[in-house]
């Protein structure tokens, strides 16, 4: 029987941009039921080669119907690439990074085929010897680990994963690395490493020192000797100053991790995925998939049989999906079926406490939180003990570490990871995060803004009579209902958002679902403005006490470029208030620029940009500069077209008298999801390119030099040339790098609701 799924429009969106299969025009040849039967029949396949015929037609059925109801969602990769040519199905990958520039080296290359393939990778970088160390080949000094996180940095910057997916990196170094005080402060700029999360493994002995205010060694990798003694309350204290500062570094507990690797004998676990929440041996790969709690809630009762159906298809699903990805080296291939690691999770949790009328910091969502998750790990056990029984153990099961009480088919089943996109698709919240926010202005990708609000809110809303658009205005500006009269005092408990819970809560729920999860947790820890370094001190001590295995903090409003605003929208500024309210602009002084001659002189550069060739011209008057045009390949489209608006409001500026270095200085460090390389220089977008012609041009004319070095361009030429897109990563800026909306930062990373982009999704 034939089922369609019901999705928002802004679903339907994400999906037809990020995951439906295309033609060589452009054109979506798929729609969303064909997407989730692709994946279903192809995941199915696996099951050939340990059953008949018809279990592959009976479980491509049962993978379908979890999919289309949005009772569970695998990660994006295998939803984007089941059943096509790439089939590279997993989404992270760690790989080994090496004591010798040889290793360093093959390791970025191999970073590259992975972020070709769509993976992000995760990196520690402890075993490289410290800086100013000797190098016995060359007669020289080590250069350090922080100069080879530069190089995978710039290696990333210039490889897109296939226009869905981004480079991410997470960088990691231990706490006892003779670097450390260096790694800490390396993102003290947020526009270093931008293509890294970095994360310092703290050791118990650390923790230890840090509780008895003492020293701790620190050991040089490459002698096994101590190179110095640091003070662990000094090294702690900068870790949490930056954490303050903008949320970097995280912290992960590499002991306690290891104390909890299912197969030590293969290798010590260093490094983890870029959202923490996946730790893994070098050359291991993530397989994950959330289940939709919320759509378990019947009549504010947990449907937990409904639930062990799902979570016995879903494990199903995922160890499917390890014998069916095509893995980009022989490596990963090699020890992922090894080791069969998968990951279940789930989202829509702050959804399903909202429909029990359960607040998010109360010991009631604590223990739902317990139960729950021991559920989906208990559950998620059996089911591999089942498929062991047919298929066989993991071939590094090892009988010591599991007693030979039972024969398990992967070595672990459960991670709670970011939910991205998938959270989009299935109208949840993400994760385990509470709601950041009950209602926002969103930008459409038309240009009109709309009000979205949170279903469960709105519902309950207009069922207990408090509804009204004015209200619901009030609460995007606000963000919360806590302190809004006009909703019933109950609601106002019972709907509480990120910064309505302290730190204190939110690490308490993070450990709950940590007892009942064999790998990590991806949870952001939200701070206040008015957060001070010492509540970041007592976050992390709380982490560790409580058996978390890592902790990402974020302070509201600590990076130079706010996420999420609440009741404003970053693109416009329009405030919630405002929304579908006719304005009167009202101008009380204005300077007016001087008339445009007949004749002007001035000359064209051709500058490279990823939409294409930019042709800037530049003119000038008897006064000074006083006009720019700007046009982009062929004529038409939208970057032409906001090319000429830039083009005109700064030929109105100049003839204005306003400086061109002011000018230039508004349109230089502008970024798009696009740089590329221009002879030695980064161009970072067309608005920076246009900043860049105005540079060299005044370089130029003040020293009486030609305007720009080359042959001037044609009309002709310019209409002539076809627009060829650059290969580039992602660079992160304040809004979403693809549609100027609001991003939400939660479970370790950010997304954009309104167009699904996500960089850890």
């Amino acid at each position: 029987m034939k089922k369609n799924i019901e999705l928002s429009a802004n679903a339907r969106h994400v999906l037809n941009k990020r995951y439906l299969k295309r033609d060589d025009d452009g054109t979506a040849t798929e729609t969303p039921e064909d997407m989730f039967r692709r994946v279903a029949k192809n995941i199915a396949e696996a099951d050939a080669l340990y059953g008949s015929k018809a279990d592959v037609e009976a479980a491509a059925e049962a993978f379908y119907d979890i999919m289309i109801t949005r009772v569970f969602m695998p990660n994006s990769p295998t939803l984007m690439n089941a059943g096509r040519e790439l089939q590279q199905l997993a989404a992270c990958f760690v790989l080994p990074v090496e004591d010798s520039m040889e290793k360093i080296f093959e390791s970025i290359k191999n970073s590259a085929l992975i972020h070709k393939s769509g993976g992000g990778t995760g990196y520690s970088f402890s075993r490289l010897r410290p800086k100013n160390d000797s190098v016995k080949s060359t007669s020289g000094v080590s250069s350090g680990p922080m100069s080879f996180m530069k190089v995978f940095n710039a290696a990333t910057e210039v490889i897109k994963q296939g226009g869905t997916r981004r480079g991410a990196n997470m960088g990691i170094l231990r706490i006892d690395h003779p670097d450390i005080l260096e790694f800490i402060t390396s993102k003290s700029d947020t526009k270093d490493l931008t293509n890294f999360n970095i994360s310092v493994a703290v050791t118990d002995a650390f923790m230890k020192a840090v509780a008895n205010n003492t020293m701790y060694d620190l050991i040089n990798p490459r002698t096994k000797k101590i190179a110095r003694q640091e003070n662990a309350v000094d090294v702690f204290n900068l870790m949490t100053q930056l954490a303050w500062q903008n949320g970097e570094p995280g912290i992960v507990f590499i002991d306690r991790i290891n104390a909890y690797n299912p197969t030590p004998a293969v290798g010590e676990i260093e490094s983890t995925n870029p959202c923490g929440e996946q730790p893994l041996l070098p050359y291991e790969a993530c397989n994950l998939g959330s289940l939709n709690v919320s759509l378990f809630v019947n009549d504010k009762k947990i449907d937990y049989a409904g639930m062990k159906k799902a979570i016995h298809t879903a494990v199903h699903f995922l160890d499917n999906v390890i014998d069916m990805s095509k893995y980009p080296l022989p490596e990963i291939d090699a020890l992922v079926k090894a080791n069969r690691k998968i990951g279940l999770g789930l989202m829509g949790f702050a959804d399903m406490l909202y429909l029990m009328e359960v607040a998010y910091d109360s010991p009631e969502a604590e223990k739902i939180a317990r139960e729950v998750m021991e559920f989906i790990q208990t559950e998620s056990k059996i089911k591999s003990d089942e498929l062991a029984a047919v298929r066989g153990t993991f071939p590094n099961y090892d009988k010591s570490i599991y007693k030979g009480k039972r024969k398990i088919r992967n070595a672990t089943t459960t991670t709670i990871a970011p939910t991205g996109t998938i959270s989009i698709i299935a109208a949840a919240s993400s994760g385990i995060e509470p709601v950041f926010g009950l209602a926002f202005i969103r930008n459409v990708l038309d240009g009109t803004e709309m009000l979205e609000i949170n279903p469960v809110f709105e519902a309950i809303a207009k069922r207990e009579g408090f509804y009204s658009e004015d209200l619901m205005k009030k609460v995007a500006k606000a963000g919360t209902v806590k302190h809004l009269a006009e909703v019933p005092e109950k609601w106002r408990t019972v709907f509480r958002t990120s910064h309505d819970i302290s730190p204190e809560w939110h690490i308490r729920l993070q450990a709950a679902f940590q007892a009942y999860t064999d790998n990590a947790v991806s949870k952001t820890i939200n701070f206040p403005k008015t957060a001070t370094v010492d509540d970041v001190k007592e976050t992390y001590m709380m982490a560790y006490s409580l058996n978390c295995k890592g902790v990402t903090v974020y302070r509201d409003g600590s990076r130079e470029n706010q996420v999420l605003n609440i009741g404003e929208v970053n693109k416009t500024g329009t405030k919630a208030e405002d929304v579908q309210v006719d304005h009167e602009v009202v101008v009380h002084g204005h300077i007016k620029p001087r008339e445009r001659p007949k004749r002007t002189f001035g000359s064209t550069q051709k500058i490279p940009t990823a939409c294409g060739n930019l042709y800037v011209t530049i003119n000038e008057d008897d006064h000074g500069l006083c006009e720019l045009f700007a046009t982009i390949g062929k004529s038409g489209g939208c970057a032409s077209s906001q090319a000429e608006g830039i083009s005109r409001m700064i030929s109105l500026t100049l003839r204005s008298g306003i400086e061109v270095g002011s000018v230039v200085k508004q349109l230089r460090g502008i970024r798009c999801t696009s740089p590329i390389w221009e002879d030695g220089e980064m161009i970072l977008s067309c608005p920076d390119a246009i900043g860049r012609a105005l540079d060299m041009y005044m370089q130029h004319r003040d020293e009486n030099a030609p305007a720009i070095s080359g042959v001037k361009v044609s009309i002709e030429e310019r209409e002539n040339e076809h627009a060829k897109p650059s290969s580039a990563a992602t660079v992160q800026t304040g809004g979403c790098p693809e549609c100027g909306g609001v991003l939400e930062r939660s479970e370790g990373c950010m997304k954009c609701r309104t167009c699904g982009y996500s960089k850890c999704d």
